[in-house]
């Protein structure tokens, strides 16, 4: 946020004073049990209406299209060795996370769900992890080291440097899409709101891959055409951080010529 905040004030469009917001408080009170409890019901029965629906809803769709398969005719997979629906989405999709770390189909297939909500991210690692087999289940179920285990294995290769990855970027990238709703009846403009959107899910991508590819070198002397793009990224960002706003000096000079007009005229 702080990054963010001083790189965007040197651009054109936040360049300029701020403007001012007030907003009257009223005299403070102790808060009331009668509120308090109100207000914990209303957030709570919030979030349990939320699950039941669209984070459960996800999750079956998670299961269906993981269990159907178009190989050989759409059918269910049952035991055999077919690539279902979800994988062959899911392949599609995570070259686009490979530079990052989490190039596996069920990583991107986690991200792309975040995007309706950020629990379902967890929602695909519980569903696809269980879903492998009966034994495994049962052993995921018993143990919580086996279950991060698997997820490990299955969704970063074993790699804490590409999970650590994974999170930078699901936390940084845009939000789920009922909070996304909220930012675009705020900003009341597609062009600001999908600028937005754009400018989150570009950070987090040029981060996770800062991440992971400079890791990867100080960790595993790994290099790579990529570690070269995190370098020149890390440069980018660190100039933007750095650079001189010239719109406020503008704005000085101009201040400082006005002066310069009044004290000569004066004169």
């Amino acid at each position: 946020m702080v990054i963010s905040g001083i790189i965007l004030k040197k651009t054109k469009a936040f360049a300029g004073e701020p403007a001012p917001f007030v907003m009257e408080l009223p005299a403070y009170h102790l808060p009331m049990a009668g509120n308090i409890l109100r207000a914990t019901w209303e957030r709570g029965w919030s979030f349990i209406k939320r699950a039941g629906t669209i984070i459960a809803a996800a999750s079956v769709l998670i299961w269906v299209l993981n269990s159907l398969t178009f190989e050989g005719g759409f059918h269910y997979i049952g035991d055999g060795s077919e690539m279902s629906i979800l994988n062959v989405i899911g392949e599609a999709v995570a070259v686009i996370f490979a530079p990052l770390g989490f190039g596996k189909w069920q990583a991107a297939v986690a991200t792309l769900l975040g995007l309706v909500a950020k629990e379902e991210v967890v929602g695909v690692f519980g569903s696809l992890s269980s879903m492998a087999d009966a034994d495994l289940a049962l052993e995921l179920a018993e143990s919580s080291d086996a279950a991060l285990s698997v997820i490990g294995a299955e969704f970063f290769g074993g790699s804490a440097l590409a999970g650590f990855s994974f999170m930078v970027f699901n936390l940084l990238c845009a939000p789920c899409f009922a909070a996304m709703g909220a930012i675009k009846r705020e900003m009341n403009n597609a062009k600001w709101f999908w600028g937005a959107v754009g400018y989150m899910c570009a950070l987090a991508y040029c981060v996770s891959l800062m991440v992971y590819q400079i890791g990867s070198l100080l960790s595993g002397g790994v290099f790579s055409v990529w570690t070269a793009v995190a370098f020149a990224l890390l440069a980018g960002f660190l100039y933007l951080i750095l650079r001189p706003n010239r719109y406020d000096e503008k704005r000085a000079s101009a201040i400082n010529a006005g002066y310069r007009a009044v004290r000569e005229g004066a004169e």
